[in-house]
């Protein structure tokens, strides 16, 4: 038994915990699931595309790009918000080679 990571979480699950907690939620996995590879979106577009109004999809964006899973960008008074497939690519790595060693 490894009881060092009982009383720790080691520095590079930190980031794993953040981004499995946010897409844990199935509305936030169903307007992270709403972009295209490269597609840039903004929170009135998805609000267009969901049934959730602007506030919440306001907040589930908010609790992705704060855990790293969407990037985002101001552009005038637009925000655009794209996944970022590098954060979360690397967090499944690290967790599929926890579970394969």
């Amino acid at each position: 038994m490894n009881t060092l990571y009982i009383q720790h979480l080691p520095e590079d699950w930190q980031s794993i915990s953040a981004i499995f907690v946010a897409m844990g939620d199935p509305q936030r996995q169903r307007l992270l699931l709403a972009f295209e590879p490269g597609e840039r979106l903004t929170a009135g577009q998805l609000c267009d595309a969901s049934p959730l109004n602007r506030t919440t999809v306001s907040h589930h964006l908010k609790v992705l790009r704060q855990a790293g899973v969407l990037n985002s960008e101001k552009v005038g008074k637009e925000v655009f918000y794209w996944v970022n497939r590098e954060a979360v690519a690397a967090a499944l790595d690290n967790v599929l080679a926890y579970v394969k060693a």
